[in-house]
């Protein structure tokens, strides 16, 4: 790929192999029997510790996406065009976070369950969107470091922070509102600390644009990722370690005895780095549709496998019940299922909309007729109503 190119075939890899990787480890963790989750088994051990990579890669790559977008057009503040399209796409995204989680028996009962005000990744993403826009229309016309700044700032405030405000219950607002900053009530994510890698991955995408006609971008950028990412790997815990020692903060413990953050995050990088030196072969068609429908295949995966709407998902029937060699196979099947749906619905998008359009016009238009057929009766019904009610007054009266 030329260091000119507009498009980051790359990132779009990374997208796609986020969205695959999410899709098994959803699937195995909530199917697989607890009897083989053994830690002391290498090939779980393995399995258990890429998964944990899936979630941070995924909210770095969707910062770094729209960031990228975002400062690429040049107008500037709310004339920027991308500003309106983000808002709106930030908004979508906690609609149908919501949807996933509505329960159609339970609204035809009168009733919203508690899991429906839980915060998921699709939640979370949609308010790092609007994080992201309300740091970029603070910042944008000040100082042009401004941006860079507050967004790399914010990561590693949040990240230094977490041991402090994680114990915080947040009890002072109510569960729907609390449940984006705890996870006490069952929330899966929270938006402190996960804005933190969409806004690094904003920061990585402010670079790259300010650097894409270099010719030395990608060998810096390859060996700036492999080293920062290895020194967030092996040795960020001994340096809050030593940091606690020298100053006595206990801040710098605790992080040390949870230093899960900073560590994923040399993860992302190293996982920057292996999509980077591959990115000659990151062009491939079927790939490169995969990570422009993350949010397609998403919705199908939460649908077959947790039910929404109607609660009768694959979790529901086979909850931890697998075997290994079941299990993977199954989640095989899982990805290959949720793409193959995800892309054919892609394929025919605008078409699905326009019926749903037509049908949706046509029960207006039938809504219509029959008020119009129905009014000379309702009228009628008005008028005698009206007279029986005036007659009951004057007996009420006498």
């Amino acid at each position: 790929m030329k260091s000119n190119s507009t498009r980051l075939f790359f990132i779009d890899a990374m997208r796609a192999w986020a969205i695959l990787m999410m899709l098994q480890g959803h699937f195995i963790d909530g199917l697989l029997d607890p009897v083989f989750r053994d830690r002391n088994n290498l090939v779980f051990d393995t399995w258990l510790y890429f998964r944990g990579i899936t979630a941070p890669v995924f909210f770095t790559v969707s910062g770094f996406i729209f960031t990228y977008l975002l400062i690429r057009v040049p107008q500037k503040g709310l004339e920027n065009p991308r500003v309106k399209k983000g808002i709106r796409r930030g908004l979508q995204l906690l609609l149908i976070g919501y949807l996933l989680r509505m329960n159609l028996f339970g609204l035809l009962n009168g009733e919203i369950y508690d899991s429906f005000y839980l915060v998921d990744v699709l939640h979370c993403i949609g308010l790092s969107i609007l994080g992201v826009i309300g740091i970029y229309l603070f910042s944008i016309k000040r100082k042009p470091w401004l941006f860079p700044a507050l967004m790399l700032g914010v990561t590693i405030l949040l990240f230094l922070f977490e041991p402090f405000y994680k114990t915080w219950s947040f009890g002072f607002l109510p569960d729907a509102l609390a449940n984006y900053f705890t996870k006490s009530n069952g929330s899966v994510f929270t938006i402190i600390p996960w804005l933190g890698y969409a806004t690094i991955g904003g920061f990585l995408s402010i670079l790259f644009t300010r650097y894409k006609n270099s010719k030395y971008l990608y060998p810096v950028a390859i060996s700036s990722a492999i080293a920062i990412g290895s020194v967030l790997i092996f040795y960020s815990s001994d340096a809050f370690l030593e940091l606690h020692r020298t100053t006595g903060i206990q801040l710098f413990a605790d992080i040390f005895f949870n230093n899960y953050l900073f560590i994923r995050l040399g993860d992302v990088f190293l996982v920057f780095a292996v999509f980077m030196i591959l990115r000659k072969f990151m062009n491939n068609a079927t790939v490169l549709k995969i990570g422009a429908s993350t949010l397609s295949i998403y919705v199908i995966h939460f649908i077959v496998l947790y039910g929404s709407f109607t609660g009768l998902g694959l979790y529901r029937f086979l909850n931890h019940s697998l075997n290994p060699t079941l299990v993977i196979s199954g989640a095989i099947a899982f990805m290959v299922l949720c793409t193959y749906l995800a892309l054919a619905y892609n394929k025919r998008e605008q078409e699905i909309k326009d019926n749903i359009s037509l049908i949706f016009e046509w029960a207006k238009i039938q809504t219509a007729e029959a008020y119009d057929l129905a009014k000379p009766v309702l009228k009628e019904l008005g008028m005698r109503a009206k007279l029986f009610l005036s007659r009951v007054f004057a007996f009420v009266k006498n």
